[in-house]
């Protein structure tokens, strides 16, 4: 493969806001004589902002990173050891990790046709009397039909853990993703549209008793919630947890970041309606069904191997080749993983989720992107399919 030139804008997240952001850090602590500490005033401020996100009606808690945000939120329901959790079949293998650590067994649901997301139907199948949780993840940015989710779950006494980390921002039926479960997680790592500037996560409940626990989960069993000066003192702690804490810095870089969330989403959005209308033009590449609902992360784009006369993953590796910011061929598919597998339920085949893997490619994308990048990419999308596209197809 050629060495890659010509690279797309980089996304610029830490810019000079958040920078700003840190300086105020530095500035306050230099002010007080003291040294930054974690739940500190940042921290609470970014908490605060993040509620009022949200809609003002529900408790945020920031940790060190999402995947320390979906333990957290998992052991905050003290399920019975043993059960099942069912878990989409596309996300990272945090989520999955956290299952399995805490001794529950992960049931994987597949996604709806052409998407990699799961729908109602696919999870209902997975239910049984050993189930106490669904793991819900809303991928690429698109939100799952959650709601619908979240009844069907009620009526069967299961509870629902809301993975957000591809979507802060994205709504569904009026209501933002992560306000519909009983408790939901964010990962906040750089790459992620809200971002703390290098590893972070949050975790995010309307329930108060429930925000409780989660508190006390991501800091030693600590009743931070109580107004006491000796958090520290471990003999009040209320049970055995692990220190998941986050620092100032990484707040305030956060309460930056959801400043410009929705400008980013929206940006995002506008950009992809435009691609979507310019790939009305190749013969080979069709975009993945997309609304203005999504807070895009990144894009899937379909394949049509009939086509063209090398594989899937050639055609994307030479678009890569040529400066486009893709990745060939997704590695999220839970069932795929090998090692994964002896802790799984027998029935882990997820065909759907496979198929759009080995029919797509994933297009990141960011809200720096503009005409020039609309350009290049549709351009280059077609100078290459013309490169691979069969003799037979070409009149056409």
């Amino acid at each position: 493969m050629k060495k890659i030139k010509e690279q797309m804008p980089y996304r610029e997240a830490f810019g000079k806001y958040e920078k700003r952001a840190v300086m105020e850090v530095i500035k306050y602590y230099s002010k007080q004589k003291k040294d930054p500490p974690y739940n500190g005033l940042f921290q609470k401020k970014f908490c605060k902002d993040f509620e009022k996100y949200m809609g003002g009606k529900g408790f945020c808690c920031a940790v060190s990173s999402g995947t320390s945000a979906t333990y957290v939120a998992l052991a905050s329901l003290n399920l019975p050891k043993g059960s099942e959790i069912i878990i989409s079949p596309v996300t990272d293998s945090g989520p999955l990790n956290c299952i399995i650590l805490q001794g529950y067994i992960p049931v994987i649901a597949d996604s709806r046709k052409e998407s990699y997301n799961m729908n109602l139907n696919q999870i209902v199948k997975k239910i049984t009397k050993k189930t106490s949780a669904i793991m819900a993840i809303h991928s690429a940015g698109e939100p799952l039909e959650i709601k619908e989710i979240c009844i069907e779950a009620k009526k069967r006494n299961v509870r629902v853990i809301e993975d957000c980390s591809q979507a802060p921002g994205a709504r569904y039926k009026g209501k933002k993703v992560g306000s519909f479960g009983d408790v939901a997680a964010f990962s906040t790592v750089y790459k992620k549209t809200l971002q703390f500037g290098g590893s972070g996560g949050l975790i995010y409940t309307k329930n108060k008793t429930l925000y409780h626990s989660i508190l006390a989960h991501s800091d030693r069993g600590k009743e931070l919630w109580k107004n006491y000066s000796h958090h520290n003192d471990i003999r009040k702690q209320l049970f055995p947890a692990l220190n998941f804490n986050i620092n100032e810095f990484s707040c305030a870089i956060g309460s930056a970041s959801l400043k410009r969330l929705d400008q980013s989403i929206k940006k995002r959005n506008n950009f992809l309606k435009k691609l979507i209308k310019a790939l009305s033009f190749s013969k080979v590449c069709s975009p993945y069904p997309f609304n203005n609902k999504f807070s895009p992360f990144y894009f899937p784009i379909f394949v049509n191997k009939r086509l063209i006369k090398c594989t899937k993953n050639e055609f994307a590796r030479v678009l890569l080749s040529k400066g486009i910011n893709l990745i060939p061929e997704y590695g999220q598919i839970v069932s795929s993983w090998k090692w994964a597998r002896p802790y799984m339920t027998k029935n882990h085949n997820t065909p759907n989720a496979i198929s759009i893997r080995d029919n797509s490619f994933n297009l990141f994308l960011n809200e720096k992107y503009g005409e020039m990048e609309l350009k290049k990419i549709t351009n280059t999308i077609l100078q290459v399919e013309k490169k691979f596209l069969k003799n037979k197809y070409k009149k056409n």
